[in-house]
């Protein structure tokens, strides 16, 4: 007889979502540089969005994004859709224990295909983890233009244990 997983939970508790964004948004100080900003955080998708400032031209006659944010981004996006997985994964334990399992994450491999120029007022990042191993997760990310338009799309691996 096998056993089936147990549904993912539909949100998480406000603790747990207030500490991934602390971890996110504040502790994880070149985020703060990128000007990164979680807008959803759900067990099986995580969004956020970054705002076009000067500090972000990578070619300055165009006014596009710097490559190496789009990159940090969508690796961000990665880290924080693991966290998202895991915490669903340890529905059992108090969100202060799930959040201190952020520290044995780390990235192992990051794939960026960039398809068009990122220009625009703002970008909207999501993620999410196609698999989740007892050591390694696996994930899918997307970089959009304000308009919604896919500029960039990036995969994954990140140890988790």
């Amino acid at each position: 007889m096998s056993k089936t997983p147990p549904p993912l939970p539909t949100e998480f508790e406000p603790e747990f979502i207030a500490g991934l964004k602390a971890i996110f948004e504040e502790k994880i100080v070149f985020n703060q540089v990128l000007g990164l900003r979680i807008t959803s955080l759900l067990p099986e998708r995580v969004t956020a969005r970054i705002d076009m400032r000067h500090e972000l031209i990578g070619h300055y006659s165009h006014n596009r994004v710097h490559g190496g944010v789009i990159s940090a981004g969508l690796d961000a996006m990665g880290g924080l859709a693991c966290m998202a997985a895991i915490g669903a994964r340890h529905m059992d334990e108090t969100p202060d224990q799930r959040l201190h399992r952020f520290g044995k994450l780390g990235t192992i491999d990051l794939r960026i295909d960039y398809l068009r120029p990122g220009i625009g007022e703002h970008f909207e990042l999501s993620a999410e983890v196609l698999r989740l191993g007892s050591r390694v997760a696996s994930t899918r990310m997307e970089f959009r233009g304000a308009d919604g338009k896919l500029l960039s799309c990036g995969s994954g691996a990140y140890i988790v244990s």
